[in-house]
């Protein structure tokens, strides 16, 4: 069954900015409650004043107390929520024969796969009680295809890819699952200026919440559309022209 676009309940991950913040926009637009949550107060307080209507908490979800706070949060503040948007990722440049702290590693891990999956769990109770019960896991066109200056992310991405698919296996019937699947866009994922040579971020949010409205259980744009279908010989090619960029 198609997502309806209107009279939902949503909580998006690292919602302050970038992807979540396009997508909390156009969802809260089209009459949804739209709760985003982010790590920087800062960042969510100028979210919050410039988009009249959303809701907001501050939540690091690479950090398991804050996961389980936010869950119970949301169950005594917003019981009607079924939608949730795993959008929240950091991405991290990093040649794998210097030496650095483990713990970069580690909260790259915990942010991009360790917290989607405890969120889907956390909140699968709760969206089932609801009607029109979604999770929205948010992956990437590197999910098919690493780009190897970002092994880590790349390898979290295809993780979650997969880890997306048996959700959907698991829960059929009970909560729909769709995968939104973005190429490079141009936010400041990694970094200001590093995705500069992306999509335009409105560019692909219209064409994702349009695509919402169909019965795909995996959306995509540009590249990623590309990636997602694509054969292994054709990914192979895109794997050397994606990593032969200086």
């Amino acid at each position: 069954m198609p997502l309806k676009l209107s009279g939902n309940t949503f909580l998006i991950t690292g919602g302050s900015a970038g992807i979540g913040l396009a997508l909390a926009r156009r969802f809260l637009e089209r009459d949804n409650t739209v709760i985003i949550c982010g790590r920087s107060q800062a960042r969510l307080q100028e979210a919050l004043g410039i988009h009249k209507g959303l809701k907001g908490r501050v939540c690091d979800v690479g950090n398991v107390s804050e996961r389980l706070e936010l869950a119970r949060w949301i169950r005594e503040n917003y019981p009607h929520t079924n939608c949730l948007v795993n959008n929240a990722g950091v991405q991290r440049r990093m040649e794998l024969e210097n030496d650095e702290p483990w713990e970069a590693v580690q909260a790259e891990l915990r942010i991009n796969l360790e917290a989607p999956i405890h969120l889907c769990r956390l909140f699968a109770p709760l969206l089932k009680k609801n009607a029109s019960a979604t999770i929205l896991n948010v992956t990437s066109g590197l999910s098919f295809v690493p780009l190897a200056n970002v092994p880590v992310y790349s390898a979290t991405k295809a993780a979650l890819h997969s880890f997306t698919q048996s959700l959907r296996h698991q829960y059929h019937g009970k909560i729909e699952v769709i995968e939104i699947i973005p190429p490079a866009v141009q936010t400041d994922l990694g970094g200001p200026g590093l995705h500069d040579f992306g999509v335009p971020l409105d560019e692909f949010a219209d064409s994702i919440v349009a695509q919402l409205a169909s019965n795909e259980r995996e959306v995509a744009y540009g590249s990623a559309a590309f990636n997602r279908t694509a054969s292994r010989a054709d990914l192979d090619e895109v794997f050397r022209h994606i990593n032969s960029k200086p």
